[in-house]
Parts: C-alpha cells; structure tokens; sequence
C-alpha cells in the first residue's frame, strides 16, 4: 500500500485527510514541521502533503528542504493550504512542489492526481542492470518551448544504455539530447527521455535511454 506523510498542525483537517485516504494509502502524520524531515527519511513515504502555515517552521521552509536533500528530492510534494493558489503557486512550485490544493479541498481531484503521480514514480520495468553512480555530463537539446539549451546534469544511476539524472529544462517525452561526459569534454551519443518525474518544478528529473552511442560509455 503506498504510504503518504500528512504534515498539518490542524488535528482536524489531519483527521479529514486520514479519513478521505486511509482505505487507500498508508497514512503517516504529524501536526510538528520541524519533525516531517526526520519522517520522511525515516518512512520514505510516497508522497507528502504539506500545510504552508504551521508555527515553528513554515511549509515553504519545509517544502524546499524536502526538495533539496538527495534522499527526499524525489518524493512528490502535494501543497494543501488555504491561501489563495493564484498567491502561492507559482512560488510553491519553484521550491519544488508537485502541485497546490486550496482549502476546503476538492478530494476527488485530490485522489486522482495522487493516483497519476505514484504511477509515474513506479520504475520501469528493466532488462539491465542499474549502478547508482555520480557522473557530471553535459547536455544539449531543445526544450518545450522550443528554446535550444546547454547544461550540467549529474546522473543518479547509470546502465549500460542509459541514465537517470537532474535537468533544469523542461523536456517532452521522447525529446532526444546530445549527451557528453563534461570532465573529459567527449562526445557519448544521444539519448531519448522515456520518462519524467517532478516536471514543472525546479528540479526535474528524467530517464533517458540511448538512442545513439558511437563513443564509449561509462558501462558497456
């Protein structure tokens, strides 16, 4: 059962969501910001759902830290507030937030996106082998907007036909990129992106398989 992580000071709106999710997800919560950190890295949930408004410690403060540790980065933020989405979106967004709920909340839309989004974090089915290596590439394309684009990605884990990285642009699926390894300043291929995970936000990520590869990869 996937587990979400409610971070809500409001006892009764923790009680609602459980009620509404409980048959099902695994629910985890807590009415403490300054505790959801240590939560999630301790029950890796599948998804959180943040309040913005809570004392101690903000869940703008929040959603930007989750957004930016390396074993939390990946795990889709769902902001449920009661502040105007036309004031706070956007800006949540750029933390690193997956999406934005006002308050009193629509549970049906809730569902669903919670339903697309886990689906999309489920990994592909692989027929090689995965490493999980750091490796500084560079990367050229074009982005959805058309936009030509140049920049450093790191890869998360590598097989020998492809990789799963960061990447500041925003990439359709099966946009194709030029790949290079950026200390050697070398030529690899390129690479088509089948799958995303975090798009719209600041830190997406995509995995990309090699489409073509005359130069030597790091795994054969």
């Amino acid at each position: 059962m996937p587990k979400l992580l409610i971070v809500e000071d409001d006892e009764a709106m923790r009680e609602l969501l459980r009620d509404h999710l409980e048959d099902e997800y695994e629910i985890i919560e807590t009415g403490d910001a300054s505790e959801a950190l240590a939560l999630a890295l301790q029950q890796k949930p599948d998804c959180v759902l943040l309040d913005l408004v809570m004392p101690k410690f903000s869940g703008f403060e929040l959603c930007q830290t989750l957004a930016s540790v390396s074993l939390t980065q990946l795990i889709p933020i769902f902001i449920i507030s009661g502040e105007p989405a036309e004031k706070y979106k956007a800006f949540c967004q750029n933390l690193g937030a997956a999406e934005y709920f006002e308050k009193p909340l629509d549970f049906s839309r809730l569902k669903a996106r919670l339903a697309d989004v886990l689906k999309a974090k489920q990994p592909e089915r692989r027929a090689e082998v995965r490493i999980r290596l750091r490796v500084l590439l560079r990367l050229e394309g074009t982005d959805t907007s058309g936009a030509k684009f140049e920049v450093l990605a790191t890869t998360e884990d590598v097989s020998a036909g492809g990789f799963f990285c960061g990447c500041p642009a925003q990439l359709e699926k099966d946009s194709v990129v030029k790949v290079f390894l950026s200390q050697e300043d070398r030529y690899i291929g390129q690479a088509r992106a089948v799958r995303s995970e975090r798009r719209n936000t600041a830190s997406p990520h995509y995995g990309f398989q090699f489409v073509e590869k005359p130069s030597r990869w790091i795994l054969q």
